[in-house]
């Protein structure tokens, strides 16, 4: 391809391949720094640990999500490409049975070796041949698993700190990710409150109509595959809360019993109450010292233990707890679909990961965006859509086969990165996981009372 000079000559340029290949080998490499720079807060100690067994240790994190470029991009089209480790191969696959075997999930947190300093190097050394196979001539199913990499290292960007939060919380030294000031939280006020608006207010309503829509993946830049195909669906009139639910109006649940009412929950819920002894969201405690800031409880963060704000998002509640707290209210969670109709008239912004800001903010009254913060459980099981297929090869096994057992979120978090998220994203988890940065919001029936 030519491209033409100010003085109406041509010359050689940069075809709309090499310049689509430049700008993933940029994306390629902020994406990577930014996984290194996440871990960079923490000690070889702190990047060993695994808390429990839905969590993965930091230095996993960094491996798995290298060891996917090394096995899906490097070893099949880098010619002469040499794997940094043989036994990598096995320490590092997360769950690809057609790959190959795999070490024990829940026996990560034994790996001592190799150390974090080596999974640095094993990185390095991926980078390294990833540069040149960037450089390189790549076809479209490449270019697609380049981009399909990227967005899977961001979705453990994400997991890193959600783990590493649960691994710090059980620390009794309580320690913090970031010190507040260095870039882990919000400035604080004396006493240890956070600034921010007086309250969100009255909780508003986006009334939908109802009628076809069509939800999934428009075709126009990248998705997963559980997105697709775009599809038409029949609702019915309703209404979806314009704030996500917060700690506020989650305290007069629990001060109503809400932990203790059987006629709220699932049976499953239930269960996982009185089994697991639930009384308040994950992360939320008492402590003496904290009983002057009002309601007495507070709450772990990245930043360590601070009082509860409670004009802020609730965070970290399972699906039983958000479908208890909607059923004690009168309304009900939204579904996918509800939700999505509404989400896609908006613009997608919010508070997503942000070093200065690693948790939910405080609720301004008359919000307008559904996105970041906390992702939203929805009442939607996570199955295909209509005519959906899974890929050939090893990379089907990304989505389709965890379609049973796990409800839907929506809307992206705090730790969630900025250009991670789409009206059209379907986040997924077991009806019972808590250390998810998981929230609440409401959706009613025409007449509904709230």
């Amino acid at each position: 391809m030519a491209t033409t000079r100010s003085d109406g000559s041509d010359e050689p340029g940069c075809s709309d391949d090499q310049d689509t290949s430049t700008r993933l080998a940029s994306r390629y490499s902020e994406v990577r720094a930014l996984t290194e720079s996440l871990a960079e807060p923490l000690s070889p100690e702190d990047q060993t640990v695994q808390s429990m067994p839905d969590v993965s240790p930091t230095k996993w994190h960094r491996g798995h999500a290298t060891w996917f470029f090394e096995t899906f991009l490097l070893q099949p089209g880098l010619s002469g490409y040499e794997p940094y480790h043989p036994a990598f191969a096995y320490i590092f696959n997360s769950y690809y049975e057609t790959v190959g075997a795999r070490h024990p999930r829940s026996e990560r947190g034994l790996v001592s070796r190799p150390g974090t300093s080596e999974v640095a190097d094993y990185r390095l050394h991926v980078d390294k041949a990833m540069a040149k196979l960037l450089r390189g001539s790549m076809g479209e199913d490449v270019r697609a698993l380049v981009e399909l990499g990227i967005n899977h290292e961001q979705q453990h960007q994400e997991l890193l700190l959600m783990d590493i939060k649960h691994v710090l919380s059980r620390n009794p030294l309580r320690p913090a990710y970031r010190a507040p000031g260095a870039g882990g939280s919000a400035p604080t006020l004396a006493g240890g409150s956070r600034p921010g608006p007086a309250g969100p207010g009255a909780l508003g309503w986006y009334e939908h109509e109802g009628g076809l829509a069509e939800i999934g993946h428009r075709g126009d830049g990248f998705a997963f595959d559980n997105e697709s195909p775009r599809h038409r669906i029949l609702l019915a009139p309703f209404a979806l809360a314009d704030r996500a639910v917060t700690c506020g109006e989650w305290l007069a649940f629990m001060q109503d019993g809400g932990y203790s009412r059987p006629e709220l929950w699932l049976s499953d819920g239930w269960s996982a109450v009185q089994q697991q002894g639930w009384h308040a969201p994950l992360y939320w405690s008492t402590e003496e010292a904290y009983s002057s800031s009002g309601s007495g409880w507070q709450i772990f963060t990245l930043a360590g233990p601070r009082p509860i704000d409670p004009s802020e998002p609730v965070c970290h509640v399972s699906y039983y707890e958000a479908d208890a707290y909607a059923r004690w209210t009168g309304a009900r969670l939204p579904t996918e679909s509800e939700w999505e109709v509404v989400a896609a008239r908006r613009e997608v912004r919010g508070n997503f990961l942000d070093r200065s800001s690693l948790h939910p903010r405080p609720a301004r009254p008359a919000g307008t965006t559904l996105f970041g913060d906390v992702w939203e459980w929805t009442a939607s099981a996570y199955s295909p859509y209509p005519a959906f297929r899974a890929a050939p090869g090893a990379v089907g096994e990304y989505n389709g086969k965890f379609m049973v057992n796990q409800y839907v979120l929506r809307g992206g978090s705090c730790v969630t990165p900025d250009d991670h998220v789409r009206a059209s994203y379907r986040n997924f988890f077991p009806a019972g996981a808590r250390w998810a940065f998981a929230g609440v919001r409401l959706a009613r029936d025409p007449g509904g009372d709230r």
